[in-house]
């Protein structure tokens, strides 16, 4: 149930800015803005798709269960092409360090264990 007008999607979407936002910051204080820039770029290459698989599946609230069923696949398909595509995209940025890009993606996936523990 929503509390206080936040949705459990709301919720983890918010709590991945926030890890990411850690994240970049801890990278930022040991090495400075420039080993900041592959975890962000990674946070956000997990974050633009998942809410665009938020946004998809919040268009069909009030449908029936078949469209419902049809959005969530569409909208993970696309989620999926969006992520390739985003990392297609950031692995033409020079200096691109890999272990931090995936450090940020890695530590913006990990929300939805931790969602799932909470529950």
């Amino acid at each position: 149930m929503a509390e206080e007008g936040y949705t459990t999607v709301g919720k983890v979407l918010t709590l991945q800015i926030l890890i990411i936002t850690i994240v970049v910051a801890g990278f930022a204080i040991a090495g400075g803005w420039r080993s900041a820039l592959s975890p962000f770029l990674g946070g956000l290459t997990a974050f633009l798709p998942n809410l665009y698989f938020a946004l998809r599946i919040q268009r069909t609230k009030n449908n029936n269960a078949k469209e419902i069923v049809n959005s969530f696949y569409a909208g993970e398909s696309g989620k999926l092409v969006l992520t390739a595509l985003l990392f297609f995209l950031i692995f033409q940025v020079p200096q691109l360090k890999i272990l931090p890009l995936l450090s940020g993606y890695m530590a913006a996936l990990s929300v939805f264990w931790f969602a799932l523990l909470m529950r």
